[in-house]
């Protein structure tokens, strides 16, 4: 099989499997999803079930951006998430989470970069392997949006942080029939507050974090 006809067939599985997650995916309102070369497919969202969730470490990521030399904006992400969630649509002030992710598992474009940074003069990853957010307060803003108030501790330094939450969607797996939310949350720290002091101002202080999350409903 030629490297073109192998990439077609994996887009075509990969449509197959959205296809799958539609049906699959109880609700009342949808939202389209795309899949490149192919026309939108419609997941169902809207019903989203209550109760114990944990972190599905392997489509879980945290990304960060700063600003480098004030000219480009330098990501890098970290991976190996782990937490609970619970879940409550009717009363998402009752709602609550807790994340970890190793500092050992950042990682940039360049591995020079991302083994510097887990070296003293940066994120300390021997002596701080682990950084944690908690959440201490849910608040609506609308039927898929939330600001989620919390405490992140990074670097040994615990300071509060909101971040942005939206959902995404929720349904059956059709891989392993697990039961599955996913949110998108932003927010922005200053890295200064935690002790990363290093190279500013050519590296920003700002640093803006996405974490997107996928969790599977305990049993």
């Amino acid at each position: 099989m030629s490297v073109e006809k192998a990439g077609i067939a994996m887009w075509k599985g990969h449509y197959a499997l959205l296809v799958v997650a539609s049906m699959c995916a109880g609700g009342l309102e949808t939202q389209p999803a795309y899949a490149a070369g192919f026309q939108p497919v419609v997941i169902r969202s809207q019903h989203v079930e209550e109760g114990p969730y944990h972190v599905d470490g392997l489509r879980t990521q945290i990304v960060f951006s700063v600003s480098c030399l004030g000219m480009s904006w330098y990501r890098g992400f970290l991976s190996g998430v782990s937490g609970q969630l619970w879940l409550d649509p009717q009363h998402p002030e009752k709602s609550h989470v807790s994340l970890k992710a190793p500092v050992s598992s950042i990682t940039t474009t360049t591995g020079d970069v991302s083994r510097m940074l887990m070296e003293k003069d940066w994120f300390e990853a021997r002596t701080y392997p682990v950084a944690e957010f908690i959440s201490t307060e849910v608040t609506s803003n609308g039927p898929s949006v939330a600001t989620i108030s919390g405490k992140l501790t990074l670097h040994g330094v615990t300071h509060p942080v909101t971040l942005r939450a939206h959902f995404v969607g929720a349904g059956e797996n059709p891989i392993n029939h697990s039961y599955d939310v996913g949110f998108e949350a932003q927010g922005i720290i200053q890295r200064s507050a935690f002790g990363l002091t290093n190279a500013l101002p050519a590296v920003g202080d700002d640093v803006t974090l996405t974490v997107s999350g996928v969790f599977e409903k305990e049993h």
